[in-house]
């Protein structure tokens, strides 16, 4: 059975996924440690948020760099002609 298979099978989470999740993560923590695991969880959050705009911006860089046009170094300047001098 091929991963992307089983992931679309599960679905999106509903209402009744969610409290159960809750449920269960409450019991785990219980009432008191509950503030300091959501603390931890926004932080992380923030954390991959900023990781995740810088990695976005690097891309973006990059990608600018390959498409900006490079004039190569042995073509030489030319002067303007100047149509008042007497060639």
């Amino acid at each position: 059975m091929n991963i992307p298979q089983v992931i679309a099978g599960i679905g999106p989470l509903g209402t009744p996924e969610l409290i159960i999740i809750a449920v269960l993560v409450l019991i785990l923590f219980g009432a008191k440690k509950l503030p300091t695991f959501a603390r931890s969880l926004g932080k992380s959050m923030g954390e991959f948020r900023k990781a995740k705009d810088e990695f976005e911006r690097e891309l973006h860089s990059a990608q600018d760099e390959v498409e900006r046009p490079t004039i190569p170094q042995s073509v030489e300047k030319r002067q303007p002609v100047n149509s008042s001098q007497d060639v």
